[in-house]
């Protein structure tokens, strides 16, 4: 075995540190890593807990559907919405029609008129909340309707589509996010890389001189920056599950309280199911391979512009 072999096999077999790793791996570097990944990691279980939402919500306001029927002059509201009622439940593919009385119909006016006020002596509208099993009922509902002046059909499928349109918006502004850390992350491993290459100049310069190719010495940084790219991109990572999952233990002892709570609906909306922690580990490894793949062309760019 020749001079030049020696020091690779020992190189390879870790007895000989060709880069020492006080001057390649820093404590700064692996926490912006760390930030950059629990950002990215936020970011893509806060588009799933989205994406959750919206197709929950979808799937209830798909099957329901409210009909208002408003006071008129001549006409009594209790016997238009029995009638309407009776009416209702013998359309095939309507599984559930209930109506809501007097009082609940003001309780639902109450975050808008406030809960202290008298509304006896207002016109306050009656709804019927209607279930649907079968989609073509709802031509056969427009029917009966419009024979009542004073009732009216509210088709949330609209909302539904808008609900889907926010859907999307959402994943793709997170998409735009996540570029934008990794691209962040791919910048400052590209500065840190080449600090490092500058500092290690003598050292590459020998390995240059025994013959080492670029694409080698290129591997010795990629490697000493994927282990510290996955290090920080698992830190920020189960940071941000750990948050998660925090979330939602504090969302089921809210929820468990009694009464209703502001604080328990935003806790229970951050329910992250066991895709979205796929995600997040995908976007750890993806956060790690940028920093070797990025730190990889920066050590090679620069190695070319060493005479």
């Amino acid at each position: 075995m020749n001079f030049r072999e020696a020091i690779f096999a020992n190189a390879f077999a870790g007895r000989i540190p060709i880069l020492p790793r006080e001057t390649v791996i820093g404590s700064t570097l692996l926490a912006v890593i760390a930030i950059m990944s629990f950002l990215a990691a936020l970011t893509v279980g806060a588009v799933r807990i989205a994406q959750i939402s919206v197709h929950e919500w979808r799937g209830e306001l798909a099957n329901e559907m409210t009909i208002q029927v408003k006071p008129a002059e001549g006409h009594d509201l209790d016997v238009d919405v029995k009638n309407i009622l009776d009416t209702v439940q013998r359309i095939s593919g309507i599984t559930e029609a209930r109506v809501y009385t007097k009082e609940e119909s003001e309780k639902l006016l109450a975050p808008w008129l406030g809960s202290n006020l008298d509304l006896g002596s207002l016109p306050v509208p009656r709804l019927i909340r209607l279930k649907l099993a079968d989609p073509s009922a709802i031509s056969a509902l427009r029917a009966v309707l419009d024979t009542v002046p004073n009732a009216a059909l509210n088709d949330h499928r609209a909302f539904a589509a808008r609900l889907s349109a926010i859907s999307k918006t959402a994943a793709l502004a997170g998409f735009i996010i996540l570029a934008l850390v990794l691209l962040a992350t791919v910048l400052s491993v590209s500065f840190a890389t080449r600090g490092a290459v500058a500092a290690n100049r003598p050292t590459v310069e020998v390995l240059h001189f025994i013959g080492a190719r670029d694409s080698y010495i290129a591997s010795l940084f990629q490697r000493h920056f994927f282990g510290v790219g996955f290090k920080g991109a698992l830190i920020g990572g189960l940071v941000a599950m750990l948050l998660f999952i925090l979330f939602r233990f504090s969302g089921r002892l809210f929820g468990a309280m009694a009464g209703p709570s502001d604080a328990a609906f935003l806790l229970t909306s951050f329910n992250l199911d066991w895709r979205g922690y796929l995600e997040i580990a995908a976007a750890v490894i993806l956060t790690a391979l940028v920093t070797a793949l990025g730190s990889r062309f920066t050590v090679i760019s620069t190695l070319r512009n060493i005479d």
